[in-house]
């Protein structure tokens, strides 16, 4: 188990502009600061924010600090930071797959001295990895973004959930779906292209002459197989119903998600409640195993902070150790800190050891670059809609990959 979470805790974040060169970060070192940061809505309401703002003032009595604390969830960060760099927040938490665009927008701040060296010594290689570009560190990981699968035992055993097939042609009432179709706007989507062996900009996503291959025969393959899956009546399709009014009525097998959502369906389905790595799936007379993008969450410093050195102290302390663990008890994210996942409690959490399973056997490094970042999440997005709308079928399927591979990799 020590050898698969070092295993785990090898996947990071990356960012821009240098702060935290000394001990504490530069800038001023004490008096009234404003400091504002921006988090998702579970940070707020499990109180875990409030407690690490309470304790960081404790500690900085030198401080005296105006908080302000708004709603950002990560995945939104970019794009609000981004609109107005001066006034956003002094820390915000983001995913690392934004990390270069904040980097070219000059927003976040590179991390170094005692943070940076934090970063480099007490999280995974792999995981530190996910928040540097050219080895300069521009977050601090707090824990792994990725998904896996959940599933209702009183519909599926353990013997059904190792294959899509086998979900898919399990016999269930006739107001039950087998399985629950989401995107989450390319997230989710990329798992059946990287699982079949297509990628984009190469191995590691970071190879632009290596061009994208989601239109070659395999490519092919996947979409013709996900959409006899998406036009399967017993296939449910995000936006037309939700995962939460299904289980409640057990009334859907699998579906994928991570660990922030593992309470709801936790307090909807109790015991019942199974959690597995993704299975595989079978698009052209092969069985592969689904990949999900694997990633991290991450906290970042805005290089125009000014109060630099508090909102960096600030920062490194959310992302520490303790801290990690405290998220970890109040809101079920698995650290990225290596002695916080050494924690007892956290290796014998099943939640936390199938977040393990899911990164070393089923999961592939989401791409970091501007490229990417800029272009996949509205391209691959938009297939499975099309796919339901009817838009996308199996006489036009080729041209359709054509057409998005050429929006991807135009000049």
């Amino acid at each position: 188990m020590k050898k698969l979470y070092a295993v785990l805790l090898t996947t990071a974040l990356a960012a821009t502009v240098l702060a935290g060169c000394g001990k504490d970060g530069g800038g001023a070192s004490g008096g009234a600061v404003s400091l504002k940061v921006w988090c998702p809505q579970n940070q707020i309401d499990t109180g875990a924010m409030k407690q690490m703002q309470d304790a960081f003032a404790a500690a900085h009595p030198e401080y005296q600090i105006t908080w302000t604390t708004e709603v950002v969830g990560e995945d939104k960060c970019q794009d609000e930071v981004t609109k107005d760099v001066s006034n956003a927040a002094d820390v915000f938490l983001f995913s690392n797959d934004q990390l270069p665009i904040l980097v070219e927008a000059g927003a976040i701040a590179q991390l170094g001295g005692d943070t940076e060296a934090m970063v480099k010594n007490e999280i995974a290689p792999a995981v530190a990895s996910t928040v540097m570009i050219d080895d300069k560190v521009y977050g601090i990981p707090f824990t792994h973004n990725t998904f896996f699968m959940y599933y209702d035992k009183t519909i599926l055993d353990e013997s059904d959930i190792t294959s899509l097939e086998k979900i898919m042609a399990k016999e269930t009432a006739d107001n039950v779906y087998n399985y629950y179709f989401e995107s989450a706007g390319g997230w989710k989507l990329g798992c059946y292209y990287y699982g079949a062996g297509c990628s984009i900009f190469g191995p590691d996503g970071s190879d632009l002459s290596a061009g994208v291959d989601w239109n070659n025969a395999t490519g092919l393959a996947v979409t013709n197989y996900l959409i006899d899956l998406i036009n399967n009546p017993k296939c449910a399709f995000d936006g037309e119903i939700t995962v939460s009014e299904l289980i409640e009525d057990h009334r859907l097998g699998a579906w994928f998600d991570g660990s922030w959502n593992y309470e709801l369906y936790k307090t909807a389905l109790g015991d019942d409640l199974g959690m597995a790595v993704i299975p595989t799936f079978n698009p052209d007379g092969k069985d592969h195993q689904l990949l999900g993008f694997y990633g991290s969450k991450a906290i970042g410093v805005n290089a125009h902070s000014k109060n630099m050195a508090a909102a960096v102290q600030f920062a490194a302390f959310i992302g520490n150790e303790e801290n990690q663990l405290l998220r970890y008890e109040l809101s079920n994210q698995v650290p990225a800190n290596i002695a916080a996942g050494e924690n007892e409690k956290v290796k014998a959490d099943p939640l936390a050891t199938v977040l393990v399973e899911e990164s070393n056997n089923a999961s592939v490094a989401q791409p970091v670059n501007s490229t990417f970042a800029s272009r996949y999440w509205s391209y691959a997005g938009a297939i499975p809609t099309e796919i339901r709308s009817g838009e996308i079928t199996k006489d036009n399927a080729q041209a359709k990959l054509d057409a998005f591979v050429e929006a991807m990799t135009k000049e």
